[in-house]
């Protein structure tokens, strides 16, 4: 049986990014709960790591098979390599085959809009984006689809890819540069999309209603934002039990003494379903690792706007 096979440019043309945290944001109403969902399992391979990451609700079932691999950019090619098989829920029958990286440059930043949507400031126009790769691209897209931005801070570690999301910013109309990590104290809304592994920012510079959204890491020793910032802020993460595993933005903060898991105020389905409000003058932070059950809702919506083509 051949597969039908969505490229980066088909599931860029079928769906884009408040539809796609539209099916996010349903999944969770729908009663989907991410504390139950199995955990992303990760095999050393000799080029980086080899990710699989498995979910299943009773329409469809997918499993994203990701390679990371840190020496691929100085060989011209990306980062993150990978495919999704996309199953049907009632038989396991393959009924669809996704570009993987496609699929995480839209699934990554369309949950983070949903946080956004719930988290942020309803006037929010400034935003200090850390990072200039493909990841960084779809949280601005994604970013703009839910919020009013009109400036736009790129910090980033080399100057070109810098400079080239500066110019493509430019040219959708924002007021767009470079800086510092300062640059924080004047933001509204900032997302973190890096490889980093120690913090980004000094987070005590961060203002009351500010959003910070980290989503570069999935690792335990690993962090884009320190424990000034997660100690000030309302917590807020995908699953409990997935940030507890994997967020160093939370866990390093822990293994400090510094913060408790109990501190955490709630998770993306408490905002969805109204449970969880942000509390006034402190900054709001989205600390986000990715999770199965988010590809399969992005992916489930691919495939349902492929057949109604």
């Amino acid at each position: 049986m051949t597969l039908p096979h969505l490229d980066a440019a088909a599931i860029a043309r079928l769906l884009g990014p408040a539809d796609a945290a539209d099916a996010v944001e349903a999944a969770l109403r729908d009663g989907l709960d991410p504390e139950t969902g199995p955990p992303r399992t990760g095999v050393p391979v000799p080029a980086g790591e080899l990710l699989l990451m498995p979910a299943a609700t009773k329409d469809f079932a997918g499993v994203k098979i990701a390679g990371v691999a840190p020496g691929n950019p100085a060989r011209g090619l990306p980062r993150i390599t990978g495919s999704y098989l996309l199953l049907d829920g009632a038989t396991l029958e393959p009924v669809a085959l996704l570009d993987g990286p496609a699929l995480t440059s839209l699934r990554t930043p369309a949950v983070s809009a949903v946080a956004i949507r719930h988290l942020a400031v309803p006037d929010a126009s400034h935003l200090v984006l850390f990072g200039a790769g493909p990841q960084a691209y779809g949280h601005l897209a994604a970013a703009l689809a839910v919020r009013p931005l009109t400036r736009l801070t790129v910090v980033a570690r080399r100057p070109e890819p810098a400079r080239a999301l500066v110019a493509h910013a430019r040219r959708l109309g924002l007021d767009a540069v470079s800086g510092g990590p300062d640059a924080v104290a004047e933001a509204d809304l900032v997302i973190c999309c890096t490889t980093a592994r120690t913090p980004l920012f000094d987070g005590s510079t961060v203002a009351g209603h500010t959003t910070v959204v980290a989503v570069g890491s999935h690792e335990p020793t690993a962090r884009e934002t320190d424990t000034a910032l997660v100690t000030r802020a309302t917590v807020v993460v995908e699953a409990r039990s997935a940030a507890l595993r994997e967020a160093g933005d939370i866990l390093v903060p822990i293994a400090e003494g510094a913060y408790r898991p109990e501190d955490l105020a709630g998770t993306l389905a408490d905002l969805v379903e109204g449970r969880l409000r942000p509390e006034a003058g402190r900054p709001r932070f989205f600390k986000g690792t990715g999770m199965a059950w988010q590809d399969l809702a992005v992916a489930a919506e691919i495939f349902r706007a492929a057949k109604a083509t």
